[in-house]
Protein backbone atom coordinates (compact mmCIF):
# COMPACT_ATOMS: atom_id res chain seq x y z
CA UNK A 1 0.00 0.00 0.00
CA UNK A 2 1.48 3.62 -0.95
CA UNK A 3 1.01 6.05 1.43
CA UNK A 4 0.91 10.20 1.00
CA UNK A 5 1.74 12.87 3.41
CA UNK A 6 0.55 16.29 2.90
CA UNK A 7 0.99 19.93 4.78
CA UNK A 8 -1.34 20.78 7.10
CA UNK A 9 -3.20 24.01 7.96
CA UNK A 10 -2.14 24.84 11.69
CA UNK A 11 -5.24 25.70 12.72
CA UNK A 12 -7.96 23.33 11.29
CA UNK A 13 -5.25 20.41 10.64
CA UNK A 14 -6.74 19.75 7.32
CA UNK A 15 -4.31 18.92 4.49
CA UNK A 16 -3.41 21.82 2.54
CA UNK A 17 -4.07 22.35 -1.51
CA UNK A 18 -1.10 23.61 -2.43
CA UNK A 19 -2.83 24.78 -5.69
CA UNK A 20 -5.56 27.00 -3.48
CA UNK A 21 -2.58 28.62 -2.44
CA UNK A 22 -0.98 30.23 -5.73
CA UNK A 23 -1.57 33.70 -6.60
CA UNK A 24 -4.36 33.28 -9.00
CA UNK A 25 -3.63 37.04 -10.87
CA UNK A 26 -0.10 36.88 -11.69
CA UNK A 27 2.73 35.11 -13.43
CA UNK A 28 4.16 32.13 -11.28
CA UNK A 29 6.76 34.44 -9.97
CA UNK A 30 4.20 35.59 -7.43
CA UNK A 31 3.27 32.47 -5.98
CA UNK A 32 3.52 32.92 -2.07
CA UNK A 33 4.23 36.86 -2.35
CA UNK A 34 3.26 39.09 0.04
CA UNK A 35 0.67 41.14 -0.32
CA UNK A 36 1.58 44.72 0.31
CA UNK A 37 3.76 43.67 -2.65
CA UNK A 38 1.48 42.05 -4.88
CA UNK A 39 -2.12 43.59 -3.67
CA UNK A 40 -3.69 41.46 -5.68
CA UNK A 41 -2.36 38.51 -3.95
CA UNK A 42 -4.96 37.75 -0.96
CA UNK A 43 -2.71 34.92 0.90
CA UNK A 44 -3.32 34.95 4.55
CA UNK A 45 -0.75 34.84 7.15
CA UNK A 46 -0.28 31.66 9.23
CA UNK A 47 1.48 31.57 12.59
CA UNK A 48 1.34 33.56 16.14
CA UNK A 49 0.20 37.02 15.53
CA UNK A 50 1.49 40.26 17.45
CA UNK A 51 -1.87 41.33 19.65
CA UNK A 52 -0.59 44.92 19.25
CA UNK A 53 -0.10 44.09 15.49
CA UNK A 54 -2.59 41.74 14.55
CA UNK A 55 -1.78 41.96 10.82
CA UNK A 56 1.90 40.33 11.58
CA UNK A 57 2.94 36.98 11.27
CA UNK A 58 4.86 34.95 9.45
CA UNK A 59 4.41 32.44 6.46
CA UNK A 60 2.73 29.37 6.16
CA UNK A 61 4.47 27.64 5.27
CA UNK A 62 7.20 27.84 8.07
CA UNK A 63 4.48 28.19 10.45
CA UNK A 64 3.17 24.67 9.67
CA UNK A 65 6.55 23.04 10.05
CA UNK A 66 7.13 20.76 13.06
CA UNK A 67 10.17 21.02 14.78
CA UNK A 68 12.39 17.72 14.91
CA UNK A 69 11.30 15.80 17.78
CA UNK A 70 14.93 13.72 17.79
CA UNK A 71 16.32 17.55 18.34
CA UNK A 72 13.35 17.51 20.87
CA UNK A 73 13.93 14.80 23.15
CA UNK A 74 17.76 15.63 22.85
CA UNK A 75 17.02 18.57 24.26
CA UNK A 76 14.53 17.42 27.24
CA UNK A 77 17.48 15.40 28.14
CA UNK A 78 19.91 18.02 28.21
CA UNK A 79 17.55 20.07 30.35
CA UNK A 80 17.38 17.56 32.87
CA UNK A 81 20.71 16.71 33.15
CA UNK A 82 20.90 20.19 33.66
CA UNK A 83 18.82 20.02 36.69
CA UNK A 84 21.07 17.51 38.21
CA UNK A 85 19.17 14.59 37.48
CA UNK A 86 20.85 11.39 36.16
CA UNK A 87 19.63 10.99 32.35
CA UNK A 88 20.88 8.34 30.18
CA UNK A 89 20.48 9.98 26.55
CA UNK A 90 20.34 7.80 23.47
CA UNK A 91 18.60 10.43 21.09
CA UNK A 92 21.48 11.93 19.75
CA UNK A 93 22.60 11.18 16.23
CA UNK A 94 26.03 12.19 17.19
CA UNK A 95 29.27 10.22 17.54
CA UNK A 96 30.99 9.98 20.95
CA UNK A 97 34.34 10.46 19.69
CA UNK A 98 36.42 13.35 19.26
CA UNK A 99 37.63 14.86 15.15
CA UNK A 100 40.81 13.52 14.87
CA UNK A 101 43.46 15.78 15.57
CA UNK A 102 44.75 15.95 12.48
CA UNK A 103 41.94 17.16 10.92
CA UNK A 104 41.65 19.85 13.84
CA UNK A 105 45.48 20.69 13.20
CA UNK A 106 44.63 21.33 9.52
CA UNK A 107 41.94 23.71 10.26
CA UNK A 108 43.82 25.46 12.93
CA UNK A 109 47.08 25.93 10.76
CA UNK A 110 44.86 27.21 7.98
CA UNK A 111 43.35 29.82 9.95
CA UNK A 112 46.85 30.93 11.95
CA UNK A 113 47.65 31.32 7.83
CA UNK A 114 44.97 33.64 7.44
CA UNK A 115 42.55 31.46 5.55
CA UNK A 116 39.57 33.51 6.36
CA UNK A 117 38.54 35.16 3.19
CA UNK A 118 35.59 34.70 0.86
CA UNK A 119 35.83 31.55 -1.30
CA UNK A 120 34.05 30.35 -3.96
CA UNK A 121 30.28 29.10 -2.88
CA UNK A 122 31.20 25.75 -4.49
CA UNK A 123 34.18 25.18 -2.51
CA UNK A 124 37.74 25.50 -3.47
CA UNK A 125 39.02 23.59 -6.73
CA UNK A 126 41.37 21.74 -4.61
CA UNK A 127 38.97 20.89 -1.98
CA UNK A 128 36.01 19.84 -4.96
CA UNK A 129 38.90 17.51 -6.77
CA UNK A 130 39.95 15.66 -3.34
CA UNK A 131 35.83 14.75 -2.87
CA UNK A 132 35.78 13.98 -6.23
CA UNK A 133 38.52 11.89 -6.36
CA UNK A 134 37.43 9.57 -3.11
CA UNK A 135 34.10 9.23 -4.72
CA UNK A 136 35.82 7.54 -7.75
CA UNK A 137 38.14 5.72 -6.07
CA UNK A 138 35.83 4.59 -3.39
CA UNK A 139 32.51 4.88 -4.69
CA UNK A 140 33.13 4.16 -8.21
CA UNK A 141 31.15 7.05 -9.27
CA UNK A 142 32.43 9.04 -12.32
CA UNK A 143 32.07 12.65 -11.06
CA UNK A 144 34.68 15.21 -11.10
CA UNK A 145 35.42 18.49 -9.46
CA UNK A 146 32.81 20.71 -11.32
CA UNK A 147 30.67 18.09 -10.31
CA UNK A 148 31.43 18.74 -6.38
CA UNK A 149 29.12 21.17 -4.30
CA UNK A 150 30.20 21.72 -0.64
CA UNK A 151 27.61 22.72 1.57
CA UNK A 152 27.48 23.81 5.48
CA UNK A 153 26.31 19.91 6.34
CA UNK A 154 24.43 17.15 4.60
CA UNK A 155 21.18 18.50 5.86
CA UNK A 156 21.63 21.76 3.74
CA UNK A 157 23.21 19.87 0.93
CA UNK A 158 19.48 18.21 0.53
CA UNK A 159 17.67 20.96 1.21
CA UNK A 160 19.46 23.06 -1.68
CA UNK A 161 19.01 19.53 -4.08
CA UNK A 162 15.21 19.69 -3.42
CA UNK A 163 14.94 23.05 -4.24
CA UNK A 164 16.13 22.21 -7.35
CA UNK A 165 14.05 19.40 -8.28
CA UNK A 166 10.94 21.00 -7.30
CA UNK A 167 8.55 23.41 -8.21
CA UNK A 168 5.32 24.21 -6.61
CA UNK A 169 2.34 23.61 -9.26
CA UNK A 170 0.29 25.73 -11.25
CA UNK A 171 -3.51 25.78 -10.07
CA UNK A 172 -4.12 22.96 -13.23
CA UNK A 173 -1.35 21.26 -12.34
CA UNK A 174 -0.77 17.89 -9.95
CA UNK A 175 2.75 18.07 -7.92
CA UNK A 176 5.84 16.04 -8.59
CA UNK A 177 6.21 13.41 -5.94
CA UNK A 178 8.83 11.91 -4.03
CA UNK A 179 9.12 8.56 -3.46
CA UNK A 180 10.06 8.44 -0.07
CA UNK A 181 10.80 4.95 1.56
CA UNK A 182 9.46 4.83 5.55
CA UNK A 183 10.25 5.23 8.13
CA UNK A 184 12.66 8.03 7.06
CA UNK A 185 14.66 10.40 8.72
CA UNK A 186 12.42 13.30 10.47
CA UNK A 187 13.57 16.41 7.73
CA UNK A 188 13.00 14.41 4.20
CA UNK A 189 9.55 15.37 4.21
CA UNK A 190 9.99 18.33 5.05
CA UNK A 191 12.16 19.37 2.49
CA UNK A 192 10.59 17.98 -0.46
CA UNK A 193 7.43 19.88 0.85
CA UNK A 194 9.02 22.94 0.98
CA UNK A 195 10.08 22.95 -2.44
CA UNK A 196 6.48 21.79 -3.21
CA UNK A 197 6.89 18.55 -3.68
CA UNK A 198 4.37 15.72 -2.73
CA UNK A 199 5.39 12.50 -0.69
CA UNK A 200 4.26 9.15 -1.35
CA UNK A 201 5.29 7.08 1.56
CA UNK A 202 6.45 3.58 0.44
CA UNK A 203 5.79 1.55 3.69
CA UNK A 204 8.39 -0.98 4.82
CA UNK A 205 8.36 -3.30 7.85
CA UNK A 206 10.73 -4.71 10.18
CA UNK A 207 10.42 -8.13 8.78
CA UNK A 208 11.82 -6.64 5.43
CA UNK A 209 14.70 -4.79 7.52
CA UNK A 210 12.55 -2.08 6.56
CA UNK A 211 13.26 -1.98 2.81
CA UNK A 212 11.19 -1.56 -0.14
CA UNK A 213 10.96 -4.30 -2.97
CA UNK A 214 11.59 -3.72 -6.57
CA UNK A 215 7.89 -4.61 -7.53
CA UNK A 216 6.61 -1.84 -4.74
CA UNK A 217 8.59 0.53 -6.27
CA UNK A 218 7.41 -0.41 -9.57
CA UNK A 219 3.85 -0.10 -8.83
CA UNK A 220 4.78 4.06 -7.23
CA UNK A 221 6.18 5.18 -10.39
CA UNK A 222 4.13 7.08 -12.36
CA UNK A 223 4.55 10.13 -14.78
CA UNK A 224 4.68 12.69 -12.22
CA UNK A 225 7.62 10.67 -9.97
CA UNK A 226 10.36 13.00 -9.79
CA UNK A 227 12.17 11.50 -7.04
CA UNK A 228 13.10 8.66 -5.46
CA UNK A 229 15.17 8.92 -2.23
CA UNK A 230 17.01 6.47 -0.71
CA UNK A 231 18.88 6.60 2.81
CA UNK A 232 21.63 4.04 3.00
CA UNK A 233 22.78 2.78 5.92
CA UNK A 234 19.26 4.42 7.42
CA UNK A 235 18.30 6.83 9.87
CA UNK A 236 16.44 5.57 12.17
CA UNK A 237 16.46 1.94 11.28
CA UNK A 238 20.19 0.80 11.21
CA UNK A 239 19.23 -1.39 8.60
CA UNK A 240 20.93 -0.76 4.81
CA UNK A 241 20.36 -2.69 1.25
CA UNK A 242 23.21 -4.91 -0.17
CA UNK A 243 24.69 -4.15 -3.60
CA UNK A 244 22.11 -6.70 -5.19
CA UNK A 245 19.29 -4.79 -3.77
CA UNK A 246 20.28 -1.67 -5.24
CA UNK A 247 21.07 -2.69 -8.49
CA UNK A 248 17.69 -4.19 -8.37
CA UNK A 249 16.27 -1.28 -7.60
CA UNK A 250 18.44 0.99 -10.00
CA UNK A 251 17.19 -1.50 -13.01
CA UNK A 252 13.21 -0.47 -12.16
CA UNK A 253 14.28 2.99 -12.33
CA UNK A 254 16.29 2.59 -15.81
CA UNK A 255 13.14 0.59 -17.03
CA UNK A 256 10.44 2.71 -15.41
CA UNK A 257 12.48 6.17 -16.25
CA UNK A 258 12.43 5.13 -20.48
CA UNK A 259 8.83 4.27 -20.57
CA UNK A 260 6.53 6.51 -17.09
CA UNK A 261 8.99 8.87 -15.63
CA UNK A 262 11.53 10.44 -17.89
CA UNK A 263 12.21 13.13 -15.34
CA UNK A 264 12.91 10.96 -12.16
CA UNK A 265 16.12 11.22 -10.08
CA UNK A 266 17.65 9.71 -7.81
CA UNK A 267 19.02 11.47 -4.35
CA UNK A 268 21.36 8.61 -2.93
CA UNK A 269 22.08 9.65 0.72
CA UNK A 270 25.08 7.83 1.74
CA UNK A 271 26.12 9.92 5.31
CA UNK A 272 26.63 6.57 7.01
CA UNK A 273 28.58 4.82 4.13
CA UNK A 274 31.40 3.98 6.38
CA UNK A 275 30.08 2.94 9.63
CA UNK A 276 29.08 -0.88 8.53
CA UNK A 277 29.38 -4.11 10.65
CA UNK A 278 26.63 -6.83 9.59
CA UNK A 279 28.81 -8.42 6.51
CA UNK A 280 26.83 -6.07 3.80
CA UNK A 281 29.32 -3.99 2.38
CA UNK A 282 28.29 -0.52 1.48
CA UNK A 283 27.24 0.29 -2.47
CA UNK A 284 26.77 3.58 -4.17
CA UNK A 285 23.76 2.81 -6.77
CA UNK A 286 25.36 6.06 -8.22
CA UNK A 287 28.30 4.36 -9.68
CA UNK A 288 25.84 2.02 -11.94
CA UNK A 289 26.76 3.61 -15.28
CA UNK A 290 22.96 3.46 -16.82
CA UNK A 291 21.58 5.58 -13.83
CA UNK A 292 25.14 7.46 -12.73
CA UNK A 293 23.48 10.35 -14.29
CA UNK A 294 20.05 10.44 -12.77
CA UNK A 295 21.70 9.76 -9.48
CA UNK A 296 22.60 12.89 -7.20
CA UNK A 297 25.13 11.50 -4.27
CA UNK A 298 24.74 13.30 -0.77
CA UNK A 299 27.93 12.70 1.86
CA UNK A 300 29.31 14.35 4.51
CA UNK A 301 31.81 14.55 7.26
CA UNK A 302 29.69 14.48 10.15
CA UNK A 303 29.08 10.74 10.52
CA UNK A 304 32.37 8.84 10.08
CA UNK A 305 34.88 11.45 10.98
CA UNK A 306 32.68 12.71 14.26
CA UNK A 307 32.71 16.34 12.65
CA UNK A 308 29.16 16.71 13.33
CA UNK A 309 29.02 20.49 14.68
CA UNK A 310 31.44 21.49 11.52
CA UNK A 311 28.44 21.75 9.13
CA UNK A 312 30.55 20.02 6.28
CA UNK A 313 28.63 18.05 3.71
CA UNK A 314 28.93 17.59 -0.11
CA UNK A 315 26.54 16.39 -3.40
CA UNK A 316 27.50 14.79 -6.34
CA UNK A 317 26.10 14.31 -10.09
CA UNK A 318 27.63 12.64 -12.87
CA UNK A 319 27.37 13.81 -16.71
CA UNK A 320 25.70 16.29 -18.64
CA UNK A 321 22.77 16.73 -16.26
CA UNK A 322 25.44 16.00 -12.98
CA UNK A 323 27.29 19.15 -13.63
CA UNK A 324 24.28 21.29 -14.65
CA UNK A 325 22.54 20.33 -11.84
CA UNK A 326 25.64 21.11 -9.39
CA UNK A 327 25.85 24.09 -10.95
CA UNK A 328 21.87 25.03 -10.18
CA UNK A 329 23.05 24.63 -6.75
CA UNK A 330 25.76 27.00 -6.60
CA UNK A 331 23.28 29.81 -7.71
CA UNK A 332 20.83 28.80 -5.27
CA UNK A 333 23.48 28.80 -2.71
CA UNK A 334 25.31 31.68 -3.66
CA UNK A 335 21.88 33.67 -2.62
CA UNK A 336 22.11 32.01 0.79
CA UNK A 337 25.15 30.93 2.77
CA UNK A 338 27.84 31.22 -0.34
CA UNK A 339 30.72 29.38 0.87
CA UNK A 340 31.44 27.06 4.28
CA UNK A 341 33.83 28.53 6.45
CA UNK A 342 37.02 28.89 4.62
CA UNK A 343 40.25 27.31 6.85
CA UNK A 344 37.75 24.22 6.95
CA UNK A 345 38.42 23.18 3.29
CA UNK A 346 42.19 21.84 4.25
CA UNK A 347 40.56 19.52 7.27
CA UNK A 348 38.19 18.33 5.00
CA UNK A 349 41.18 17.26 2.17
CA UNK A 350 42.89 15.72 5.37
CA UNK A 351 39.97 13.77 6.65
CA UNK A 352 39.78 12.00 3.14
CA UNK A 353 43.00 11.43 3.42
CA UNK A 354 45.10 10.96 6.65
CA UNK A 355 42.25 9.63 8.96
CA UNK A 356 41.29 6.05 7.83
CA UNK A 357 42.86 4.38 10.91
CA UNK A 358 40.64 6.82 13.06
CA UNK A 359 37.32 6.03 10.82
CA UNK A 360 38.22 2.15 11.28
CA UNK A 361 38.37 2.61 15.02
CA UNK A 362 35.77 4.53 15.64
CA UNK A 363 33.33 1.95 13.22
CA UNK A 364 35.06 -1.07 15.47
CA UNK A 365 33.58 0.42 18.22
CA UNK A 366 29.83 0.98 16.86
CA UNK A 367 30.28 -2.61 15.49
CA UNK A 368 31.02 -3.96 19.24
CA UNK A 369 28.13 -1.90 20.59
CA UNK A 370 25.90 -2.45 18.25
CA UNK A 371 25.73 -6.52 18.79
CA UNK A 372 26.01 -5.38 22.83
CA UNK A 373 22.52 -3.53 22.38
CA UNK A 374 21.23 -6.15 20.07
CA UNK A 375 21.91 -8.87 21.93
CA UNK A 376 20.53 -6.97 25.07
CA UNK A 377 16.99 -6.20 22.89
CA UNK A 378 16.48 -9.67 22.00
CA UNK A 379 16.11 -10.48 25.55
CA UNK A 380 13.61 -8.08 26.62
CA UNK A 381 9.99 -8.97 26.26
CA UNK A 382 7.08 -7.41 24.20
CA UNK A 383 10.16 -5.83 21.17
CA UNK A 384 10.62 -6.88 18.17
CA UNK A 385 13.84 -5.45 16.43
CA UNK A 386 16.34 -6.01 13.10
CA UNK A 387 19.81 -6.80 13.85
CA UNK A 388 21.58 -3.25 12.98
CA UNK A 389 24.04 -3.77 10.23
CA UNK A 390 24.62 0.09 9.60
CA UNK A 391 24.34 3.85 11.10
CA UNK A 392 24.40 3.85 14.68
CA UNK A 393 20.42 2.87 15.50
CA UNK A 394 18.33 0.35 16.67
CA UNK A 395 14.71 0.68 15.48
CA UNK A 396 12.55 -2.04 17.79
CA UNK A 397 9.10 -2.35 17.25
CA UNK A 398 7.57 -1.46 20.91
CA UNK A 399 3.84 -1.64 20.11
CA UNK A 400 2.98 -4.72 22.25
CA UNK A 401 3.27 -2.69 25.02
CA UNK A 402 0.72 -0.59 23.95
CA UNK A 403 -2.50 -0.54 26.20
CA UNK A 404 -0.70 -0.80 29.15
CA UNK A 405 -0.30 1.18 32.31
CA UNK A 406 3.70 1.60 33.83
CA UNK A 407 4.18 1.90 37.18
CA UNK A 408 5.49 5.79 37.79
CA UNK A 409 8.54 6.32 39.38
CA UNK A 410 10.89 9.61 40.45
CA UNK A 411 7.58 10.84 41.76
CA UNK A 412 5.94 10.82 38.85
CA UNK A 413 2.87 8.80 38.15
CA UNK A 414 1.87 5.81 35.97
CA UNK A 415 0.32 6.42 32.64
CA UNK A 416 -1.48 4.85 30.18
CA UNK A 417 0.80 3.85 26.75
CA UNK A 418 -1.09 4.31 23.49
CA UNK A 419 1.84 5.42 21.59
CA UNK A 420 5.41 5.26 20.99
CA UNK A 421 5.04 9.06 22.63
CA UNK A 422 3.64 7.74 24.95
CA UNK A 423 6.42 4.92 25.67
CA UNK A 424 9.07 7.58 25.52
CA UNK A 425 7.74 10.00 27.54
CA UNK A 426 6.51 7.66 30.17
CA UNK A 427 10.69 5.98 30.12
CA UNK A 428 12.35 9.23 30.49
CA UNK A 429 10.26 11.00 33.26
CA UNK A 430 10.31 7.48 35.46
CA UNK A 431 12.91 6.12 34.48
CA UNK A 432 15.34 9.03 33.20
CA UNK A 433 16.03 7.32 30.01
CA UNK A 434 16.22 9.20 26.87
CA UNK A 435 14.77 7.40 23.24
CA UNK A 436 12.99 8.99 19.95
CA UNK A 437 9.83 7.72 19.32
CA UNK A 438 8.84 7.01 15.84
CA UNK A 439 5.97 8.77 14.91
CA UNK A 440 7.52 11.20 12.74
CA UNK A 441 9.46 8.64 11.10
CA UNK A 442 6.49 7.93 8.87
CA UNK A 443 5.40 4.21 8.19
CA UNK A 444 5.34 1.77 10.78
CA UNK A 445 7.65 4.03 12.59
CA UNK A 446 4.54 5.04 15.01
CA UNK A 447 5.51 1.56 16.40
CA UNK A 448 8.68 2.04 17.00
CA UNK A 449 11.62 3.90 18.96
CA UNK A 450 14.99 5.01 18.08
CA UNK A 451 17.82 3.97 20.17
CA UNK A 452 21.16 6.31 18.95
CA UNK A 453 24.56 3.83 20.27
CA UNK A 454 26.34 6.81 19.70
CA UNK A 455 27.80 6.49 23.25
CA UNK A 456 30.00 4.26 25.41
CA UNK A 457 29.02 0.29 26.21
CA UNK A 458 28.78 1.18 29.69
CA UNK A 459 25.96 3.22 28.71
CA UNK A 460 24.11 1.18 26.92
CA UNK A 461 24.10 -1.29 29.62
CA UNK A 462 22.75 0.84 32.34
CA UNK A 463 19.91 2.28 29.72
CA UNK A 464 18.82 -1.22 28.38
CA UNK A 465 19.16 -1.97 32.58
CA UNK A 466 16.59 0.76 33.28
CA UNK A 467 14.25 0.03 29.83
CA UNK A 468 14.26 -3.53 31.73
CA UNK A 469 13.18 -2.39 35.03
CA UNK A 470 10.53 0.21 33.05
CA UNK A 471 8.79 -3.12 31.08
CA UNK A 472 8.75 -5.10 34.33
CA UNK A 473 6.50 -2.47 35.54
CA UNK A 474 3.56 -1.98 32.98
CA UNK A 475 0.77 -3.87 33.44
Amino acid sequence: MIGTRRPRDHRTRRPLDFAADLCRSGPPKHRFCVPSLHPACRISYAGPMSTAHPSLGVSRRVAELKPSVTVAFMNRAKTMKAQGLDVLSFAAGEPDFDTPQIVKDAAISALNQGMTKYMPTLGDPETRKAIADKLVRENHIATSADRIAISAGGKYSLFIACQCLFDFPAPSQAPLEALLPVPAWVSYVPMIELAGGKVVELPTDAVGDFKITPEQLRRAINPNTRLLMLNSPSNPCGTMYSPDELRALAQVVIEMSRTTAPGMVVISDELYEKITYGGIPHFSIGSIPEIAERTITVNGLSKAYAMTGWRIGYAAGVGDFGRRFIDAMGVLQGQMSTNITSFTYPAIRTALSSTANDVERMRQAFAQRAEVIFQRLQKLPGLRCPKPTGAFYAFPDVSAHFGKQSAGGHGVPGRRIASAMDFCEALLAEQHVAFVPGEDFGGCGSRCVRISFACSTDQINKGIDRLEQFLAGLR
